[in-house]
């Protein structure tokens, strides 16, 4: 579609100190590249108080990044910023190589990693959405043909067409998204009904949250050391110390500046989040910027809406911490807060599973009631409302019940008779 510079596999990296940027980024857009599958050869960096508007980089750096290529034969320019659709154009203009910048590094490489329909839905909607930002003078070729009545160059007409057919399938993936989003709604009122808790996974992307998810539930998803190593969501069963069962959710790993086309489309994707009963913060307890991204979680965890569901922050990759034990830090009520750990050789994920027993269930009343023949409206909503854990029929045609329900539906036994506390 477009007269633009091919792709090669050797990429230099620019990374400008501006205000609010910090050099930590620039060791996470060298883990970008990596992930994308291209070989960073050199980095250009520099700073200004703020982007030249024409080339986001000075002339001085643009001529600097021209003879980086000539040397090092680098077929692409990875910035670590966000350009704008004219400063992306002329810098392949000036460079005469392919120029990407931190948006559509991090959107390739999801587009590599999605694996389910909805995925690669989600990720071509993110794609489609950034790209029609991006469709400037496209189809140059057709541009060439000038003169009289007939030869007119039809390249504003082939623009106008780009546009409305990338609006038309925009249209599309959403309506199939909402389909699937449906389909998540209905599964998340199923185990509502059936009062099993979702437990979801969040935390900055290389934290840990795969190779904790496969410690907890066995799952053998994909798990390597790299940025955005998995991204389709998983849902697995998980027994904790006294039976009880809940749903673990593995979300996609967050980042810094983490673009707002990725955060639209998949918008049902982080809906598990958004609806979980508890959010296991995965921490690398090891990385020096720990802090931060805290922070950064945080921050999108609030733009999803989800920072008002409760927390326990999980301090992952202790092992690399030397003569450093597992351990369960609590509040100045008792309750956890905080668990230190080790998804790798898996020193305190029984800690953890207690840890989520106590927050998950702390709140849930376990009661073994008897209910006449006549009674079975109320045996309907404890269906409905509890989780019965067992259920036996006397001589009589009465119901011995054995539930598990939170502490504001005990107004459901009121008419029952006998009750045994257990």
């Amino acid at each position: 579609m477009f007269d633009r510079p091919d792709t090669g596999e050797r990429a230099i990296l620019v990374h400008l100190a501006l205000p609010h940027f910090q050099q930590e980024e620039l060791i996470e857009l060298k883990e970008l590249a990596k992930s994308a599958g291209t070989t960073a050869v050199h980095v250009v960096t520099g700073s200004r108080r703020s982007p030249d508007p024409k080339y986001f980089v000075g002339i001085g750096k643009l001529d600097e990044l021209k003879q980086a290529i000539a040397e090092y034969d680098a077929g692409i320019v990875l910035f670590n910023h966000a350009l704008t659709p004219s400063q992306e154009r002329n810098l392949e203009q000036a460079l005469n190589v392919r120029v990407v910048d931190r948006n559509g590094l991090i959107l390739d490489i999801f587009a590599q990693r999605a694996q389910t329909f909805e995925g690669k839905l989600q990720v071509e909607l993110a794609q489609l959405k950034h790209l029609s930002t991006r469709l400037v003078r496209g189809w140059t070729h057709l541009e060439r043909q000038k003169g009289g009545i007939g030869l007119r160059g039809p390249g504003e007409t082939q623009l106008e067409t780009d546009r409305r057919l990338i609006g038309v399938r925009i249209k599309q993936i959403q309506q199939r998204l909402e389909k699937v989003e449906k389909q998540r709604h209905q599964g998340r009122s199923k185990r509502s009904k059936a009062e099993i808790p979702t437990v979801s996974l969040v935390g900055y992307t290389n934290a840990g949250k795969s190779t904790l998810f496969n410690t907890l539930t066995g799952a053998g998803i994909y798990a390597a050391d790299q940025l955005f190593a998995t991204l389709d969501p998983t849902l697995r069963q998980c027994k904790l110390p006294d039976n009880s069962e809940i749903v673990l959710a593995d979300t996609v790993g967050f980042i810094r500046r983490l673009p707002h086309e990725l955060v639209a489309a998949f918008k049902s994707t982080l809906q598990e989040a958004n609806e979980a009963d508890l959010l296991l913060h995965v921490i690398d307890a090891h990385s020096d910027d720990r802090d931060e991204t805290i922070i950064q979680v945080n921050q999108v965890l609030d733009a999803i809406k989800a920072s008002h569901i409760r927390q326990l922050e999980i301090f992952n990759k202790i092992d690399l911490i030397p003569e450093f034990n597992p351990r369960i830090d609590r509040n100045a009520a008792g309750e956890p807060i905080r668990v230190w750990l080790s998804a790798v050789t898996g020193a305190g994920v029984e800690l953890l599973k207690q840890a989520v027993a106590e927050l998950v269930f702390a709140h849930k009343i376990k009661k073994r009631c008897f209910l006449r023949p006549d009674q079975g409206q109320i045996r309907a909503k404890l269906f409905e409302f509890a989780r019965i854990i067992e259920e036996n029929i006397d001589q009589t045609g009465g119901y011995e019940l054995l539930v598990e329900m939170d502490a504001k539906y005990l107004g459901l036994l009121k008419a029952v008779e006998t009750i045994e506390e257990v």
